[in-house]
């Protein structure tokens, strides 16, 4: 089964798509981060990817709260991302009621962080790889921190259980995600494959959900928020490519 996991960005308190992660090209839309998140979950959504952006940026989570009011609110399954640099803020997100953690930039930095958390909280984490090619980016992607497949290899052998993969250049964009690179990442792991970046038509989640069979989920961000189609229509056409 194809997941779909619509995004809720939020810096300042407010719901925001960064254009290929830069924290100087935001667009701020209209909806507050609970009401959208409310408004996907309404359409039929099961899982949100919500980020806190301030947290990324800065090291602090500022965004907890509407985090926490969103899981109570939605009744989704939320896999929450941004700034977590600590074993504190993984049972913190847990703790509001997060399903999934996604730890990125102290995955680079530091690996053993990583067995740290498989060791406490077992499954429920995923290692985000946000890169540039096939140069990772980490700090809310201003570093760079390594080689993709370099790390897709090391936290495969530790056991990570699922990898979210970002195309950092189709981040944003609307122009389609990366298929190529995504079934070199699946290629190259055993785990799971979310995908995220790019996806702007009903097309290319046709194309996600049959690319590859570790690729089973994607986060849509931009193109729902302009419109260019609905949750329904979104999750209508993964459940169709994938029947």
């Amino acid at each position: 089964m194809f997941t779909l996991y619509p995004a809720v960005d939020i810096k300042d308190g407010r719901a925001v798509r960064l254009t290929q992660g830069r924290a100087d090209a935001e667009t701020v839309y209209d909806q507050d981060p609970v009401a959208a998140a409310r408004s996907f979950a309404d359409a039929g959504a099961t899982w949100l990817h919500v980020v806190d952006l301030d947290a990324a940026f800065t090291g602090e989570p500022r965004n907890r709260h509407l985090i926490e009011r969103i899981v109570e609110v939605t009744g989704c399954r939320v896999q929450a991302s941004g700034g977590v640099r600590t074993l504190d803020d993984v049972e913190a997100a847990l703790g509001y009621g997060a399903e999934r953690v996604v730890i990125g930039t102290m995955a680079l930095t530091d690996p053993g962080f990583v067995e740290q958390v498989l060791a406490t909280v077992g499954p429920r984490v995923a290692v985000g790889l946000d890169a540039r090619g096939t140069v990772l980016q980490a700090r809310g992607w201003t570093e760079e921190a390594g080689d993709l497949f370099d790390a897709l290899k090391l936290f495969t052998a530790m056991g990570v259980p699922r990898f979210v993969y970002t195309d950092i250049a189709r981040d944003g964009m609307l122009q389609g995600p990366n298929v190529e690179m995504l079934r070199r990442v699946a290629d190259a792991t055993t785990a799971s494959v979310t995908a995220s970046g790019g996806v702007s038509s009903l097309d290319d989640l046709r194309t996600l959900v049959t690319c590859h069979a570790r690729v089973d989920a994607a986060i849509v961000g931009k193109a729902l928020y302009s419109g260019a189609f609905t949750i329904e229509e979104a999750l209508a056409a993964a459940g169709e490519a994938g029947a």
